[in-house]
């Protein structure tokens, strides 16, 4: 039986680097979660720059509801954030759905947990993009301390906090809002913010990997991060401006104070003026250029030609070809699919 409400096309997509045991595990997952809800849905990996193969056991799987499964191979490896938006706008320019669900690869995203999103899809009037909310993660506690550091971190410079990844339900609507952002080639769930677009969260418990280890390292986190933060860059240059502002003035009270001291008072200890007149003055004059320097910065990254992913996504496609076609048909609803475009 179909869920109340849900979208008539599901599509699930997946960015992958060569983690295909997990991604196989997730897959039977699933198809397992699907049947028990009644629905059926499209599978479209995001092969992102692979250097092994899929294994071909895949093509022997007897799939009760996933329909189809297509693998979307990139020329190169960009990292699975631009992976993410490069397959988006590919999926809305070629293929139909009325929802489109995001989700990792490793089993951390519950396959489980996508009838609750469609669900909250569906009491926002399918209008709004439905993120899952990490309220407990699994990773180690060297990890948590991090990311705890990271959040607290992107909550003091642009004013958001971070609850969210990539696991999420976009209806095509807002897909088609979302394709033209071109802050979408750095990070998705922060170009959704950025876009402004109608949002909701759905909380979560984000699981363990289902097989083998994570390939993200230190610096591969750091850049992660990074990529987030730059999205809101304008934002966040706002805050360090009027921070630096605040401390000009600080610094600027400070000299007229020592001066006055010296000037006025009998408390002034003989060269103790100088020095201090000195480091007031540095201290302000590298405030000054931090704040100059990083101001032309945002000016001219707001002038350069930008990636915008329903333009430039095709240079990044290298074939799409389809690795499963079950030949399962959804008996539940006679509604025609939606087409693309």
């Amino acid at each position: 039986m179909r869920l109340k409400g849900s979208a008539n096309e599901l599509l699930v997509l997946i960015p992958i680097y060569n983690d295909w045991a997990a991604v196989g595990l997730l897959l039977l997952d699933l198809d397992r979660v699907l049947i028990d809800t009644g629905r059926i849905a499209d599978v479209l990996l995001v092969d992102d720059g692979s250097t092994t193969d899929p294994p071909a056991r895949w093509l022997a799987e007897h799939w009760r509801a996933l329909r189809r499964i297509e693998m979307l191979s990139l020329r190169r490896n960009v990292g699975h954030q631009r992976a993410i938006g490069i397959a988006l706008a590919f999926v809305d320019q070629q293929r139909a759905s009325d929802a489109l669900v995001v989700m990792d690869g490793d089993g951390e995203d519950a396959p489980k947990d996508i009838p609750r999103l469609l669900e909250c899809l569906h009491e926002n009037g399918e209008r709004t993009v439905v993120f899952a909310e990490r309220t407990r993660r699994s990773e180690s506690l060297a990890f948590r301390v991090l990311y705890a550091l990271y959040r607290w971190a992107h909550v003091a410079l642009t004013g958001i906090p971070v609850r969210v990844g990539n696991f999420s339900i976009i209806p095509r609507r807002e897909l088609r809002r979302l394709v033209v952002v071109p802050e979408l080639w750095n990070h998705y769930a922060a170009a959704v913010f950025k876009a402004r677009l109608p949002r909701a969260t759905v909380p979560t418990v984000r699981g363990p990997r289902l097989a083998g280890k994570s390939r993200m390292n230190f610096v591969d986190l750091v850049t992660h991060g990074l990529s987030a933060l730059s999205v809101h860059s304008e934002r966040i240059g706002v805050r360090l401006l009027v921070v630096t502002a605040i401390l000009v003035a600080l610094m600027g009270s400070g000299l007229m104070a020592v001066l006055a001291i010296r000037l006025f008072t009998p408390l002034a200890i003989p060269g103790w003026a100088s020095t201090v007149v000195g480091l007031l003055s540095i201290l302000l004059f590298q405030l000054l250029a931090f704040a100059s320097l990083f101001a032309f910065l945002v000016l001219h990254a707001r002038s350069h030609p930008t990636f915008i992913p329903l333009r430039d996504y095709h240079y990044f496609v290298d074939r799409c070809e389809t690795v499963v076609a079950s030949g399962v048909e959804d008996r539940s609803s006679s509604v025609p699919r939606s087409k693309a475009g």
